[in-house]
């Protein structure tokens, strides 16, 4: 994988746990913690839903990432406020695309977008999360990010559709409300080689195998169009 770290970074399971995370109302902004444009702000909207990724998970994210992702194609599949995905453009992410199904926020990001002048490297598509990677080619990225909403439990048809648009040795980068199986996802080809837990919030970095097994599950659940994508 071109430009990828040999393995990701960091102090592994535990790092930043037990800390309570705020249970009140999402902040109105976000900044971005590292790179080019840190501490740029990325506006939040008022919309149910909308849970951006704290600054401490971000920074732990990227602590076992490394800090340079130069080269590196990058997918936020449920972009919400683009967190994830601008904080991997300021790192150097040679191209990054945001995608957003409610209307409000895939403008919102695409003024963040046109605001940090970030246009050469980050796309903006309007779209289902689970129909964008359907149509998507496979092995087009380094790294995917997903941050579904949490009341919509989709964390298992997340990462089946992912993992066949991840390179070999490429990342997988999930937050859920709970504990994932490390069987489960070896059977598709995964490995959890980070997790950490920031108050409710479960993040776990996962690696995708370099020799794909023969059989992966088909993520043949109902269409995602009936769950909104504003996790992030």
């Amino acid at each position: 994988m071109s430009g990828a770290p040999k393995k990701a970074g960091g102090k592994g399971p535990g790092n930043g746990a037990g800390k309570p995370m705020s249970s009140g109302p999402p902040p109105r902004e976000v900044r971005i913690i590292g790179g080019v444009w840190k501490r740029s702000k990325l506006p939040v909207l008022n919309h149910p839903g909308l849970r951006p990724s704290p600054d401490r998970v971000r920074e732990t994210l990227f602590n076992w990432l490394g800090q340079d992702l130069s080269g590196w194609r990058c997918l936020d599949a449920f972009a919400g406020t683009g967190a994830l995905g601008f904080e991997a453009a300021s790192r150097g992410a040679a191209s990054v695309q945001l995608v957003e199904r409610e209307p409000r926020l895939a403008r919102c990001l695409q003024e963040s977008v046109d605001r940090l002048k970030a246009a050469s490297t980050v796309q903006v598509a309007k779209a289902d999360a689970f129909s964008w990677m359907a149509r998507s080619a496979p092995q087009a990225w380094e790294l995917v990010f997903l941050d579904p909403p949490f009341a919509d439990q989709l964390f298992e048809k997340a990462v089946m559709t992912a993992v066949r648009l991840v390179v070999p040795d490429g990342f997988i980068y999930l937050e859920a409300d709970r504990d994932i199986e490390a069987a489960a996802l070896a059977e598709i080809g995964l490995t959890v080689t980070r997790h950490s837990k920031a108050g409710a919030v479960h993040f776990f970095l996962l690696q995708r195998s370099a020799v794909t097994p023969s059989v992966v599950p088909s993520a043949d659940a109902p269409d995602a169009t009936e769950a909104p994508e504003a996790a992030d």
